[in-house]
Order: C-alpha cells, then sequence, then structure tokens
C-alpha cells in the first residue's frame, strides 16, 4: 500500500512538472547546499542558489517557512527531486513587468526622464526600468537633426503612447514639448511727462516761444 501511494506521489509529481505548477511549500530541513521540502510527501531539495533572485548567505532563516516554488528536476529511479524558487520569482517579475508594459495603452499622455540620446531619437525612462522611443521625427513640427536640439538627458517630459507591441513602446512629443522661443527686443516705449499737472512742452510749442 505504501508502494503504491508513493508511485502515484510521483505520477503527481510527474504531472505538476509537465504543467509547471507553483507549488506551496514548507521548509522541513537545512543542509549545507540548500533546504528540504516534501512535495506531495516525497523529499525534494531546493539549492540555495535556486532560494532567490539575490544571493542567500544564511539558509537557516527558511526553516519552517512557507516557499513557492517549481519543479525543474526530477528522476523517480534516481529518487532525485529538484524545485527551484528563484525561477517563480523570476517568472512573477516576468508577468509583472509585462502587465506594466502593457498598461501604456495607445493615446495615453505620460511623463517620463529623458534616459539617453542616440541619434535616431531619444529613450524615455517611463519607471520600472521601462524605457520607450521617441524617434527623432516624433518630436517636434519643424525638422530637427538632433533630439539634442530640443532636450537633454535628464529632463522630464510628457509624451504620447502611438504604438506598444511586442514590448517595445513607441511615443511621441508632438504638440507636448514646451520649446524655448527667441525673445523679441522691444523699442524702448515713448511717453510724454507731466510736471505740476501740466503736459510736458512739446518740440513746436518751444520753438514757436522763441523770437528771432
Amino acid at each position: 500500500m505504501a508502494e503504491l501511494n508513493k508511485q502515484e506521489a510521483w505520477e503527481n509529481l510527474e504531472a505538476l512538472y509537465e504543467e509547471g505548477a507553483i507549488l506551496d511549500l514548507r521548509v522541513e530541513g537545512i543542509v549545507n547546499a540548500g533546504v528540504i521540502v516534501y512535495p506531495e510527501g516525497i523529499r525534494g531539495f531546493i539549492p540555495v542558489s535556486q532560494l532567490a533572485m539575490r544571493y542567500v548567505e544564511d539558509t537557516n532563516v527558511y526553516l519552517h517557512k512557507m516557499v513557492q516554488a517549481k519543479i525543474i528536476d526530477l528522476d523517480e529511479a534516481q529518487n532525485r527531486l529538484v524545485l527551484s524558487v528563484r525561477e517563480v520569482e523570476q517568472m512573477k517579475r516576468k508577468e509583472a513587468r509585462a502587465a506594466k508594459i502593457a498598461s501604456f495603452t495607445v493615446g495615453s499622455v505620460v511623463e517620463g526622464k529623458v534616459d539617453s540620446i542616440q541619434k535616431y531619437g531619444a529613450f524615455i525612462d517611463l519607471g520600472d526600468r521601462i524605457n520607450g522611443l521617441v524617434h527623432i521625427s516624433q518630436f517636434t513640427e519643424r525638422r530637427i537633426k538632433d533630439a539634442s536640439e530640443v532636450v537633454k538627458v535628464g529632463d522630464v517630459i510628457k509624451v504620447r503612447v502611438i504604438k506598444n507591441e511586442d514590448g517595445k513602446i513607441s511615443l511621441s512629443a508632438k504638440g507636448l514639448l514646451e520649446e524655448a522661443e527667441p525673445v523679441e527686443e522691444k523699442e524702448p516705449e515713448m511717453r510724454e511727462y507731466k510736471e505740476d499737472g501740466e503736459a510736458a512742452t512739446s518740440l513746436a510749442s518751444l520753438l514757436a516761444g522763441i523770437q528771432l
């Protein structure tokens, strides 16, 4: 009976491996190179390199803690079952990034920081390590030779999403970029001053009072 249950357990693990299922597991033991878990009652091993995306210095903090892991290698004949927490974290991060990128819908106006300037345009940092490209033709209606004519690295500008495909975001700054306009010099304004309530004497009246 115990052998039958063990066989069923390995079959279940095989199915979970094939579908890439995420398992909620409790860490039951600590060994030199990792930790021990028991999915379906079978002893499984999570190497220290697969415990997290970051470097794990002390595995003892994982004892009796819950982790989410997926099976990355199993061999019933060798009684080998290896799992990874790291792959689950990577998958979740990738999904979160994809969802964030998808949130930049075409037509929406967002704010970002000029991250770098290239010959063909400029990359805009939209946050969460997501960048979009403003092609050199999408900065202004007038023709420019280089994006540095209108923006510089570090500038925070508003941009419009014009395309979002295959994880690549195309942006436009047309109509949203405030360009500095040359200030026209005004001629000094001629004014007539009054003194003691009387209008200033004009040149004609001054000449009229002179007797030749």
